[in-house]
């Protein structure tokens, strides 16, 4: 495949030895690890309230604590309320991280995400969650990290192409890869998304979209867009609506952040992408315009060959973004859809010759990795994590008579289809 050129974060290119064997295999799932006899609050702060995040006590024991528990004390900014078990694994990886990234302003955001992902996976094991032990949250962030800077800078950085088949271990037919990025990035967000209070409403709709795909036809989802993590939050909704077959298959509409942000590029590996520069941040710097130009134009080239060959599912945010919180109500609404967008894509489905279909899709992931407040146009954000519940709520196929010329209502039947199936789905998740 020929690869685009792209630009990633400077990111330091090694980690150390230590912290590369503090990492296990990012499948491996520990059974348990060092406990101790202590009683602790595991209190988060949410943008979004509901009944699920009351603070909740857990009390876990053994014989004694290890040295490493001993000595760990609580960092700077200790809002998170990290039990001594889970801040020890803190200190080691704080620790590791150090060791291996010297300058501060970068070593800072990667330790703002892990004391994150930790304090996630801290209320995740509080609610019934085994696999979110302090030892196997650390091994998930450190792997991630390590993914990050070997995929994502250096020599060895991942160059993606206008479109990309997601990696998943075949040696044979992935120029000697052995790991499944797919199953990676599942089981990291997995891990802190409250799946027994997770929704997946519009099981007819989406049964009826895997029917097209099984005859051979096309399916756009136009869904709303609301975290980093919603192709992880697809693939969750989806296994627990049984349907992991079409989660693997869905092709993903990416703008450039997630294939030349450092920390994304991994868990952008294991997905199908078709890769664009989003209208919102194309003309960010005006010399590279005509490039991207470019490159958008053979993405399109692209996904015109895959809706050519038939089944192909395709996931596509016409807002061009993610949602952003109202910062007067709090609320998150769905951003509008882009009429161009729209446009387009059924333009590429008439010109495919083959049947394509259209479904909205309603998406709640926000308090999972809520984005900044305002668009930003460069890359290496901070990440915040949360353990909450997600959901998804597919709308019925979207129809309209008269084709094309039929624009205009068909963009406002879909935006509208849209909002009212989030507003469901938020009412049926009390939120």
């Amino acid at each position: 495949m020929k690869f685009l050129p792209t630009v990633v974060v400077p990111f330091v290119a090694l980690m150390s030895t230590e912290s590369q064997a503090f990492a296990p295999n990012y499948a491996t799932r520990s059974a348990g690890c060092s406990s101790f006899e202590t009683e602790f609050q595991v209190s988060r702060p949410h943008l979004h309230r509901h009944k699920h995040n009351n603070p909740v006590r857990v009390r876990m024991s053994s014989a004694e604590k290890t040295e490493t528990e001993e000595k760990a004390s609580p960092s700077e900014d200790d809002g998170y309320n990290l039990s001594p078990e889970f801040r020890a694994a803190y200190a080691q990886t704080q620790k590791a991280l150090t060791a291996a990234i010297p300058k501060k302003d970068l070593l800072s955001p990667l330790l703002h995400f892990a004391k994150e992902y930790l304090a996630a996976s801290q209320e995740a094991l509080a609610s019934g969650k085994q696999e979110c032990t302090a030892e196997s949250a650390a091994g998930r962030i450190m792997q991630a990290i390590q993914f990050g800077i070997k995929y994502g800078t250096g020599e060895d950085k991942f160059l993606f192409g206008s479109s990309h088949i997601g990696l998943r271990g075949d040696p044979e037919k992935e120029d000697g890869n052995e790991i499944d990025f797919y199953a990676f990035g599942c089981d990291f967000f997995r891990s802190v998304i409250d799946t027994e209070h997770s929704l997946v409403m519009g099981q007819d709709n989406l049964k009826l979209a895997q029917e097209y795909l099984a005859k051979g036809e096309n399916v756009v989802f136009f869904a709303n867009h609301q975290s980093e993590a919603d192709p992880q939050v697809m693939s969750v909704c989806l296994e627990l609506a049984d349907m992991e077959p079409t989660a693997e298959n869905i092709v993903y509409v990416a703008g450039h952040k997630v294939t030349t942000d450092a920390l994304a590029i991994p868990f952008s590996m294991g997905r199908n992408l078709i890769c664009i520069h989003s209208k919102k941040h194309i003309d960010a710097d005006p010399e590279m315009k005509p490039v991207k130009q470019r490159q958008n134009l053979a993405s399109m080239g692209s996904m015109l060959e895959m809706l050519r060959r038939g089944g192909t599912p395709l996931w596509v945010a016409p807002s061009g973004g993610r949602d952003r919180r109202d910062l007067e109500t709090g609320l998150v609404p769905p951003a509008p859809f882009d009429q161009k967008t729209i446009d387009m894509f059924r333009l590429m489905g008439n010109k495919s010759k083959v049947p394509t279909h259209y479904f909205p899709l309603a998406m709640v992931s926000y308090d999972l990795c809520p984005p900044p407040d305002s668009v930003e146009a460069g890359v290496g954000e901070q990440r915040n994590v949360r353990f909450v519940p997600v959901g998804i709520n597919c709308g019925e196929e979207l129809m309209s008579e008269g084709g094309l010329e039929k624009r205009h209502e068909f963009v406002e039947l879909a935006m509208n289809n849209c909002v009212a199936a989030y507003d469901a789905l938020r009412e049926k998740m009390e939120l």
